[in-house]
């Protein structure tokens, strides 16, 4: 069972210091006066986190482009769980509160994924711009050519390690993959100074950084780690349409990002995969961490399945604390560049 201890220990300082953390607090009431009632637990707790979703799928698609709301909502539900003595009931909180419970669409899909909030020691105002974008395009229809367009079905994903290791992106993919038509994978996460497409995902964790639950990947730039069951080679390339993406206009700039590190020979523009045979990942395009890795996990899940699909992983501009206007203006430039690559791809 996911451990969310530490993430609900900051929930009373959000709730306090960032006005949006109570923004479902009646929701979490309602759960709470069900689960007195009586009825199945795990039932109410799958319900509450659909309801918790929805209303954050419909706030920030009318105009409330603010993720933390449904994170700190989430965290405020489990704490009720755990309150009220149904704790076992929190994986179905959270996958239905995630999109993660959500069946396949009968369309031909693309399948976006962002991720929670997190520095949260360092800021309990941060936001993920990425969730945003996920809430902002569920649901949403992209146009490729005449007649084909593909229906976006979103998820948000924890930054928490743990969950990394029990297969989370892994049982995401294998549910869509079989379920439904999935046409094309886009990945987000919140990262530099612009729009980064991260060309050569690494397949070992190298971070300092911590996660949610304050506990780290295990591994360094001097020995880098390969996580839990990850049995791949150690680079693999994305194939999102990137030159089309990248020439989409707008506030930032967007970067097809050849970058990464290895331990033989440190950091290096890599122009293809034979340029990285025999050499051990230290970081991938995406860096150490958790963005990097569910680059590398989507792109090895659909390669065991057989799958050719259009896969990567975007890093959009990275932001202090929330600014709407920030948010608005990236999900702005991720949709262009998603409807670019579909019509790119899609035929």
């Amino acid at each position: 069972m996911t451990d969310f201890t530490v993430e609900i220990s900051r929930a009373g300082e959000a709730e306090r210091d960032v006005t949006v953390a109570r923004r479902y607090a009646a929701l979490i009431e309602r759960l709470r006066g069900q689960l007195a009632a009586g009825g199945d637990p795990f039932r109410i707790a799958g319900s509450a986190g659909s309801g918790l979703w929805q209303g954050a799928v419909d706030d920030v698609q009318g105009g409330f482009l603010d993720d933390r709301a449904l994170y700190w909502g989430r965290l405020g539900a489990h704490r009720c769980l755990r309150e009220e003595g149904h704790a076992e009931c929190g994986e179905a909180l959270e996958r239905a509160s995630r999109g993660l419970s959500e069946g396949a669409a009968a369309a031909p899909t693309l399948l976006l994924a962002g991720f929670d909030p997190f520095h949260l020691d360092r800021d309990i105002s941060q936001s993920n711009p990425s969730g945003t974008v996920a809430l902002a395009l569920h649901g949403g229809v992209v146009e490729g050519v005449p007649g084909q367009s593909l229906t976006v079905q979103s998820a948000i994903l924890p930054v928490r390690f743990a969950d990394f290791d029990a297969g989370i992106v892994e049982r995401l993919l294998s549910e869509r993959f079989a379920n439904g038509d999935v046409r094309m994978v886009v990945t987000v996460s919140m990262g530099r100074d612009a729009f980064d497409l991260e060309r050569f995902p690494g397949r070992r964790r190298s971070s300092p950084n911590p996660d949610n639950e304050r506990r780290l990947g295990g591994g360094t730039a001097e020995e880098p780690l390969v996580p839990r069951g990850l049995d791949g080679p150690e680079f693999l390339e994305f194939s999102l349409p990137a030159a089309t993406m990248a020439a989409v206009g707008g506030r930032w700039a967007v970067r097809d990002n050849h970058r990464v590190a290895t331990v033989a020979r440190g950091r290096l523009e890599a122009q293809s995969l034979e340029d990285l045979a025999g050499e051990t990942a230290v970081e991938g395009s995406g860096g150490g961490y958790l963005s990097n890795e569910v680059a590398y996990r989507t792109l090895l899940s659909a390669e065991r399945l057989g799958l050719d699909l259009p896969i990567g992983h975007i890093h959009v501009p990275a932001l202090r604390g929330h600014d709407a206007g920030w948010e608005r203006d990236i999900i702005d430039q991720v949709q262009r560049m998603i409807g670019a690559g579909v019509r790119a791809v899609i035929s």
